[in-house]
């Protein structure tokens, strides 16, 4: 999934997302701050998020039923892989390891490259299952965990 579809996703399931939550149009709009009108325009597929306003929606309504089965999990993940793709990210947070929207691809000693099974972006844990690295790109997290192994040695 590529950062403009990650976008349109967020933008086509807007309404359901806001439903869920039991918001109005109004309330909606205050919340992630734009205005009644655009939020219409958007709804109905007229209009657009955008980046920031993604990001803002997957944040604050980040324990969505609805975000967790369109992006596969925890939109935190997909969004740091957007963010810092040209650029080398520090040492992320423990996670849960990968449970329910991940599968193994790859178990370096001391790491594990798993895939979400949903957005099909990748990450590298690891042997406590902090996230090293996120990316979209097999071949860079191949290259990263390259790095950590020669890093380690």
């Amino acid at each position: 999934m590529s950062k403009t579809e990650f976008i349109e996703k967020i933008d086509s399931e807007l309404k359901l997302i806001r439903t869920e939550a039991g918001f109005t149009q109004e309330t909606m709009a205050q919340i992630i701050g734009i205005s009644k009108k655009t939020l219409v325009q958007i709804e109905k597929g007229r209009a657009s998020l955008g980046w920031t306003g993604a990001v803002a929606v997957c944040t604050i309504f980040s324990q969505s039923t609805v975000l967790d089965r369109l992006l596969g999990g925890e939109a935190s993940d997909m969004i740091r892989a957007y963010a810092f793709e040209d650029i080398k990210a520090p040492v992320y947070n423990k996670t849960m390891g990968g449970k329910v929207w991940w599968r193994e691809i790859e178990k370096p000693e001391g790491y594990k490259v798993q895939q979400n099974i949903v957005s099909q972006h990748y990450r590298i844990l690891d042997d406590e299952d902090r996230r090293i690295f996120s990316s979209f790109d097999f071949g860079e997290i191949l290259e990263r965990v390259r790095e950590l192994e020669r890093g380690s040695k």
